[in-house]
């Protein structure tokens, strides 16, 4: 997620930093841990995070919004890294795009992180483990994973835009309107990550299984079609 530079006041972008970085901490100390514990993790982490990096690489400018509609992600990350992982490497993507990239600001990288590595991946997680015991095949559960974890990252964004801009009119017109700047172009862009993240996460479980985050995703027994 891409808020330009000087969109947010420094109140409220100074408040999305702090909850950011407070999950931002919480999380390197688990994946810290669990790299120890797996030296292989190194490389698996490098390699999602370039992953994400390219998903959320190519914004497409929404009109009077102040920022972009792009994929985000984040969804193939939570699968293969775990949450903890999966923030911790949409922050540094994020991080990356704001400095060589001018994709989002330095002062609203908080909120941009808040809305894509924190609020994108915990969707996907959510999605992950409330389908897990579920007779859905792995595409879909990628499906749901990507499409999810794409919309929630625009609303939360949207969430964020109208609750710092909401002095010009009402809260609830302005969210409204930011919403529907967001539907043509998000909606098939979810939609889009949806699939591909499916097939991502299917791929990648056929060849190697091990890499997943989640034990019941690792001893699958349903059909992966």
């Amino acid at each position: 997620m891409h808020i330009s530079e000087g969109i947010l006041p420094l109140s409220w972008a100074g408040i999305w930093w702090g909850v950011t970085a407070g999950a931002l901490a919480l999380s390197f100390k688990r994946l810290k841990r669990d790299v120890e514990t797996q030296i292989e993790k190194k490389a698996v982490f490098a390699f999602i995070t370039a992953l994400v990096f390219l998903f959320s690489m190519v914004p497409i400018p929404v009109p009077f919004s102040g920022t972009c509609s792009h994929p985000v992600g984040v969804a193939v990350a939570v699968f293969v890294l775990g949450l903890s992982g999966s923030i911790v490497s949409g922050f540094i993507v994020l991080l990356l795009q704001a400095l060589f990239l001018a994709h989002g600001g330095l002062s609203t990288l908080g909120a941009n992180a808040f809305s894509m590595a924190i609020m994108g991946s915990f969707s996907a997680y959510l999605v992950i483990k409330f389908t897990q015991n579920l007779k859905f095949s792995l595409f879909i559960k990628g499906f749901l994973a990507g499409l999810f974890a794409d919309w929630i990252t625009y609303l939360t964004t949207a969430f964020q835009l109208a609750m710092a801009l909401k002095e010009e009119e009402p809260f609830f017109s302005l969210f409204i309107k930011i919403l529907i700047a967001f539907i043509p172009t998000q909606a098939p862009i979810g939609i889009l990550e949806g699939v591909i993240t499916g097939a991502l996460v299917t791929a990648i479980y056929k060849r190697r299984k091990d890499l997943f985050a989640f034990e019941n995703l690792k001893t699958l027994k349903e059909v992966v079609k």
